[in-house]
C-alpha cells in the first residue's frame, strides 16, 4: 500500500482516472454526516417520505457509511452529466398538453449500470496501483446520503430544492460513490450559493418544497409518478399537467443551470422518441410494447400499470378532443382498478371533481 505521502498523489491520480472514464468530476470526503443525520431523522419523523418505507427501515445506516460497508474511511464521489443532447426543449414539451413530459434523466438508458460499471473500472485502476483494497460501489442502489457526501467532497452544494448544484455545471448530473478503506486526503466541502433566490420553491407545481431545503415527497410529482404505487391524490392531479414520469421544473428555472453542459454519453440520448412523444401514442402501448420500449430504461421500474395511471392523468389534463376521449375510452374496462379509476377521473369534467384525496 502507498505511504502516507503517496496518498496525496494517489488522490490526484484517482481524479484524473475518473475524468478519463467519463466522469466530469471526482472528489473525496470523510464519513462524518452528523448534521445530515439529524435532518434525515427529522424528515422521517415528519413522515415526509410518504410510502418510501425503505427510508425508515434503513434508518441511520444511510448517514453512517462505515455501518453500511465495514471499514469505510473515505468516500470517493463522482458526477456525470446527463442532460441529453438533441432532445426537444423541455419547456416546449411542457407547454404542449398533447405531449408527454419525461424527466430528462430518464430519456436515455438507465444510468445505474453505466455509472456502476465506470466505478468498477475506477476501482480496478486503483487496485492496479495499490494492490487489493476494500471498497464498494454505489449508484442510487443502497442507503447512501449521496448528495451530502458529494457536497462534502466539493462537487457542489445542496440547493433549496434539495438537489446538488455545481457552480460551473448546474445540476443536470448523476452521482455515484466508492466507499473505500484508503486514507485519502479529503477535499474541502462546497460552499452554498443560492443566496436569496427562491425560483425553485416558487415554480413547484404542487408546492412540494415547503421551505428552503425541505421537500415533502408526498407532494412531489417525481414521487407521485415514480415512487407511489397506489392512487394519485386528486388534489395533485391537475398540477401534474403532462408530466408522466418525474418532474424537472425546479431545475429548469435554476439560474445555475445556464452553466450546465449537454451529456457526451451516447447512452443518455433520448430513446424511442420519448422527448417528443404524444400522450395518445404512449397510452396506446400494449404491455409488451411497454416492456420492449423501456428495456434498459429507468422507466421500466414503475411497471405498466403505473405507466397507464400516469398517462391517464396527463390525458385528463389535456383538452378533451375526440382523439383524447377515444384513447381514454379504450382503457375504461382495463383489468386494473387503479387504471380504471384514473381513466374515469380523466373523462370527468373538472367542475364535477371532488376536492378530496384518493388514497
Amino acid at each position: 500500500m502507498p505511504s502516507p505521502t503517496d496518498y496525496v498523489e494517489l488522490a490526484a491520480r484517482i481524479k484524473r482516472w475518473g475524468v478519463e472514464l467519463g466522469f466530469q468530476q471526482v472528489g473525496v470526503s470523510a464519513t462524518d454526516l452528523g448534521a445530515d443525520e439529524a435532518h434525515l431523522l427529522n424528515w422521517l419523523a415528519a413522515e415526509r417520505h410518504g410510502e418510501m418505507d425503505y427510508m425508515q427501515r434503513h434508518g441511520v445506516k444511510r448517514s453512517r457509511p462505515a455501518e453500511l460497508h465495514d471499514g469505510t474511511l473515505r468516500v470517493i464521489s463522482v458526477r456525470m452529466d446527463y442532460d441529453p443532447p438533441q432532445a426537444r426543449d423541455a419547456w416546449e414539451v411542457l407547454d404542449d398538453p398533447s405531449l408527454a413530459y419525461v424527466s430528462r434523466y430518464a430519456l436515455g438508458r438507465d444510468y445505474h449500470k453505466l455509472l456502476r460499471a465506470r466505478l468498477q473500472k475506477l476501482a480496478e485502476r486503483i487496485a492496479a496501483e495499490t494492490g487489493p483494497f476494500g471498497y464498494r460501489a454505489f449508484v442510487d442502489s443502497a442507503p447512501v446520503m449521496e448528495k451530502a457526501l458529494a457536497r462534502n467532497s466539493g462537487l457542489g452544494w445542496i440547493g433549496k430544492h434539495t438537489n446538488l448544484i455545481n457552480h460551473s455545471a448546474g445540476s443536470w448530473f448523476f452521482l455515484g460513490e466508492l466507499f473505500t478503506d484508503l486514507p485519502l486526503p479529503v477535499d474541502a466541502p462546497a460552499s452554498e450559493h443560492c443566496g436569496t433566490c427562491t425560483r425553485c420553491i416558487d415554480v413547484c407545481p404542487t408546492q412540494a418544497i415547503i421551505a428552503p431545503n425541505q421537500l415533502d415527497a408526498r407532494r412531489c410529482i417525481s414521487y407521485l409518478t415514480i415512487e407511489l404505487r397506489g392512487s394519485i391524490p386528486v388534489e395533485f392531479r391537475r398540477a401534474i399537467g403532462n408530466r408522466i414520469y418525474g418532474c424537472d421544473d425546479c431545475q429548469l428555472v435554476c439560474p445555475w443551470n445556464k452553466f450546465a453542459q449537454k451529456s457526451a454519453e451516447p447512452d443518455f440520448i433520448a430513446r424511442h422518441g420519448l422527448d417528443s412523444a404524444t400522450l395518445v401514442e404512449l397510452f396506446a402501448w400494449s404491455e409488451e410494447e411497454f416492456l420492449k420500449n423501456t428495456e434498459g430504461s429507468a422507466i421500466r421500474r414503475i411497471g405498466y400499470e403505473c405507466w397507464l395511471r400516469n398517462i391517464a392523468v396527463a390525458l385528463g389534463n389535456a383538452p378533451h378532443s375526440e382523439e383524447v376521449v377515444a384513447a381514454l375510452s379504450t382503457r375504461k374496462e382495463h383489468p386494473s382498478a387503479l387504471v380504471r379509476e384514473h381513466v374515469l377521473w380523466a373523462l370527468t369534467p373538472p367542475a364535477s371533481e371532488s376536492n378530496s384525496s384518493c388514497g
